[in-house]
């Protein structure tokens, strides 16, 4: 095994980490998220798009076969999945073994933002949704979801589906977006929202007051929290840089920069192992923290 990092940062990388059984393998990996048990839930563009392994990498399970189109986005809250699919133009929240709660959009239906294919940079706001990315519960009871391949907005919903607040703007300034790509929420209630070709994390009040950024990355895809208030973000490769799993802490210093094969979804578990979710690669690596 290969070794990271360095000091209290320091890990062993365990590439093609999930044990799937025989003749089976992982379509596109665009999630990787441990729950509170420790259990880790592989997010798939494939049926069944959710497959479940322990901390050793052994199956335990899958999920959801015909119910997601496209899977992008996971964030596990307590014991509630909340995922997004992007070409449906749904975020759907389901118990942990699969049994969906609610569903927020209408599926196939975008709202309209001048955007309707690529280079993904939608030419004004638009309502919810057009093409989501990422679904997270807040402590205080609301639900956040970034809106980011065809529009550039955070909604903010009740626990039961109403919508209540929309911010962001195409931009590259404080509180505008360019594909606004996954959300975590710290201990304090602030949301983190990884604003993926701005190069940058921008950081709000759960009202949606701009509080600040952290700058000095590649394109964020993905933004994770440890228990420990260590945050973990999966960097897209720039320019001749590889792509990282970049390790900060609460007030956005850099700990540690660890180079990954190219990665979509990066999870954490309580043990502070790490989890990178690989597209191109269609695996898992886990990369185990050295004590």
């Amino acid at each position: 095994m290969a070794q990271v990092g360095s000091g209290k940062h320091t890990y062993e990388v365990i590439r093609d980490w999930p044990k799937l059984p025989a003749g089976e393998s992982l379509g596109v990996v665009s999630r990787v998220v441990a729950d509170a048990r420790d259990r880790i839930y592989v997010f798939q563009r494939k049926d069944p798009p959710v497959v479940m392994f322990d901390r050793d990498g052994s199956y335990l399970g899958c999920w959801g076969a015909g119910a997601v189109k496209e899977a992008h986005g996971l964030k596990i809250v307590g014991d509630v999945a909340y995922t997004t699919d992007r070409p449906d133009s749904v975020a759907v929240a389901f118990t942990l073994d699969g049994k969906p709660l609610l569903v927020l959009g209408k599926r196939g239906v975008h709202s309209d933002t001048g955007c309707d294919g690529r280079p993904w940079l939608a030419l004004r706001a638009g309502a919810p949704f057009n093409h989501p990315t990422e679904m997270i519960a807040h402590p205080n009871g609301d639900l956040y979801v970034t809106d980011g391949y065809r529009n550039c907005r955070v909604h903010r919903f009740s626990a039961d589906g109403r919508l209540i607040k929309s911010w962001g703007t195409p931009g590259k300034g404080a509180g505008e977006f360019h594909l606004p790509h996954s959300i975590v929420v710290d201990r304090a209630g602030r949301l983190y929202v990884a604003d993926r070709s701005n190069k940058r994390i921008q950081i709000f009040s759960p009202e949606g007051e701009f509080l600040g950024m952290w700058t000095g990355m590649g394109g964020p895809n993905d933004i994770a929290l440890g228990n420990d208030g260590t945050f973990y973000i999966a960097e897209q490769e720039d320019g001749d840089q590889p792509a990282y799993i970049c390790v900060r802490d609460g007030e956005g210093n850099v700990l540690a920069r660890l180079e990954s094969r190219h990665i979509h979804g990066v999870g954490v578990d309580s043990h502070g192992d790490i989890y990178a979710g690989l597209t191109g690669d269609h695996s898992v690596d886990k990369f185990v923290r050295q004590r």
